[in-house]
């Protein structure tokens, strides 16, 4: 595990129904990236599509693609051609009728170094995951690479602390959450403020809990029907390892965070604040349990 500082791009973007066309703006953009300094560049959950868990369709299923498979192909030229390290997220096809929300890791010289398989699945109102996705079954995973070592977590991983904390658990000196979350235009004027500030808010306590840096990316614009549309807020954010955002996005503009992280600043958060020390890894059995009755 390196103790050097290293650098980390987040790109957001808006997605067009066109796939080859956000594929090659993803390229674009990763390599904008490595040459503002990004040595981890993640992109945003499904970046080459449209997100089509808005509505349940099996012609959807059309969209997925094997990994390795052309996106990681084209993106491991990327990943090469700059020395960087790329965070994919993938509508992964493993066999027929199997399905998962994957994040294939490419190492600088274009390898797998790994996937992730998304554990959480959520089934909400224009979010029907479950329709398409099988729930990951590779575990929590953590990824060396030449700068440091990573986790990636994917989404509506994102609200369950048990998630980041085996992330920090497995070596983690950060975080990051490919996203695609945004607004329902019927709700945007009483709640989004609150759904924004809840989504920013769990993010930043997974950083102050586990002593890691956190990096969320986030797509923006607005995708659907008017009525039946979701409005992505974009927000893209790098939080400490003690929940400060150190660098936040726009809600509404396609950019790339570049951040600086120091693993000195986790040791230096974990010595005055050491929840890890402090936990009772005794007591902690029932959490296993779906519910104590």
């Amino acid at each position: 595990m390196t103790t050097q500082k290293f650098t980390i791009g987040l790109v957001q973007t808006a997605c067009l129904p066109d796939t080859d066309a956000n594929l090659r703006n993803a390229a674009e953009k990763v390599r904008e990236a490595a040459g503002r300094g990004a040595q981890i560049v993640c992109l945003q959950e499904l970046f080459r599509s449209q997100y089509f868990c808005r509505e349940e369709d099996a012609k959807y299923f059309d969209l997925a693609e094997p990994v390795p498979g052309p996106s990681t192909e084209a993106l491991s030229a990327v990943a090469r051609e700059c020395g960087v390290v790329i965070v994919a997220s993938l509508f992964e096809r493993r066999a027929a009728g199997v399905y998962h929300n994957t994040a294939a890791i490419l190492g600088t010289s274009g390898e797998l170094l790994g996937m992730y398989r998304k554990m959480h699945i959520p089934d909400d109102p224009l979010y029907f995951e479950k329709f398409y996705f099988t729930p990951g079954d590779l575990g929590f995973r953590n990824f060396d690479t030449p700068f440091g070592r990573m986790a990636t977590l994917v989404c509506w991983d994102q609200w369950y602390p048990e998630a980041a904390r085996l992330a920090a658990l497995g070596g983690a000196q950060i975080v990051f959450y490919p996203t695609a979350i945004g607004w329902h235009p019927s709700e945007k004027a009483q709640h989004g403020a609150a759904q924004h500030d809840a989504w920013r808010t769990i993010q930043r306590a997974h950083a102050i809990a586990n002593g890691v840096y956190v990096a969320a990316v986030n797509r923006v614009g607005f995708e659907g029907p008017p009525e039946r549309g979701l409005e992505f807020w974009g927000g893209s954010f790098v939080a400490d390892p003690f929940g400060q955002v150190i660098a936040e996005a726009s809600h509404d503009r396609e950019e790339i965070l570049i951040v600086e992280c120091d693993p000195a600043r986790s040791e230096e958060v974990r010595r005055n604040w050491p929840f890890l020390r402090d936990r009772r890894i005794d007591a902690y059995a029932p959490i296993v349990n779906r519910f104590l009755d």
